[in-house]
């Protein structure tokens, strides 16, 4: 029997982090340098104890397929469904008004709908490619005119599987990675060895943890999370860089459990086969491609550890000048939006 919450991905929550594995990080990075441990470890006392704003209430419901939906972030026009990875909360894409990618898009001319898988537990039973097949593709239809999909992380995978199977207008991708051979060879071992080592529990709950796939983002740069709240610490609490510091930790670290059927296809079938760069990977018995006649275009971060460029599409690729996280709410986000909304306008 599958053992996972009830509650919905849209939650911010602050979820504890697993404090053996962040000591054994600060441990590892910080070995030969004691003032850098002790200011994580204050750094990490002080994201613990600061203070967390209410919630706000999920945007208006307008479609919804099982534990699916898409939720209406404003503005008018051809609608542009915002598609998240599996692994973390939606809220990502709209982290507060400063930074809120569903904003930025709504602006642009578009109807902003962002997709909220929902609860794991009403999702157990799907791999990446039941969740295309099943929820995204059926949540298109519902919409009832082609749409825009723009796709986040393993959101842009889906997006561009999506477009192989019902009709859209067009498709960008954000850090979406494609050749899952383009991984080091490193990172797609250790996640092997994860797998290994956590398939057997994953298989019995009926999920994978968020808590092992955050080891795992982890274990890619381990120097970075350490160096990351020791200057956190050190910042004024009540500055709008630590409030958003907190916001950014707390969603990476909350989320819904992966099922299990999917975090398999996940790591064995994609990084390990990598099924989809060889054109391998079926969702609904048709192979996927990452080509298509339709515009598409894929929004690639230059310093990237989470999906690194050489993982993405090969064509129509642009670069832009910051990491994972931080092209969407970070200082390069003005240049995202830029290359975005230049490539959603032409439909307006």
């Amino acid at each position: 029997m599958a053992l996972l919450p009830e509650h919905s991905a849209l939650q911010h929550e602050r979820a504890p982090r697993p404090l053996p594995l962040f000591l054994d990080l600060v441990r590892r990075a910080a070995s030969d340098d004691p003032s850098l441990a002790r200011d994580a470890l204050a750094g990490l006392r002080v994201y613990e104890s600061a203070e967390r704003a209410a919630p706000q209430p999920p945007k208006p419901e307008i479609a919804r397929v099982a534990s699916a939906c898409l939720r209406d972030h404003g503005g008018s026009g051809p609608p542009a469904i915002l598609i998240p990875s599996l692994i973390n909360p939606p809220r990502i894409l709209d982290l507060d008004a400063e930074v809120s990618l569903a904003s930025a898009v709504a602006r642009m001319g578009r109807r902003a709908l962002l997709l909220d898988w929902g609860p794991a537990a009403g999702r157990a039973t799907l791999d990446v490619a039941g969740h295309v097949e099943q929820l995204l593709v059926p949540l298109l239809r519902e919409i009832g005119e082609p749409a825009a999909l723009v796709g986040y992380c393993l959101g842009g995978t889906m997006a561009i599987s999506a477009a192989n199977l019902a009709p859209c207008e067009r498709v960008a991708t954000l850090a979406a990675p494609w050749h899952f051979a383009g991984y080091p060879d490193e990172s797609r071992a250790a996640l092997k060895a994860m797998w290994c080592h956590s398939e057997p529990t994953a298989k019995a709950l009926g999920a994978l943890p968020m808590e092992v796939l955050q080891a795992a983002f982890w274990s890619l740069d381990p120097a970075r999370t350490v160096t990351k709240f020791a200057a956190f610490g050190k910042l004024d609490p009540r500055s709008a860089e630590a409030r958003r510091f907190v916001t950014l930790e707390d969603w990476a670290n909350a989320g819904e459990p992966l099922p299990y059927p999917a975090a398999r296809e996940l790591i064995v079938d994609l990084f390990e086969c990598d099924l989809p760069g060889r054109g391998e990977w079926r969702v609904a018995g048709k192979a996927m491609t990452d080509r298509s006649a339709m515009p598409m275009v894929h929004l690639v971060a230059a310093h990237d550890r989470i999906s690194p460029r050489q993982a993405g599409p090969e064509d129509d690729n642009r670069l832009i000048q910051a990491g994972h996280v931080g092209m969407v709410v970070g200082s390069a986000r003005a240049e995202l939006h830029r290359a975005l909304e230049a490539f959603l306008t032409p439909c307006r």
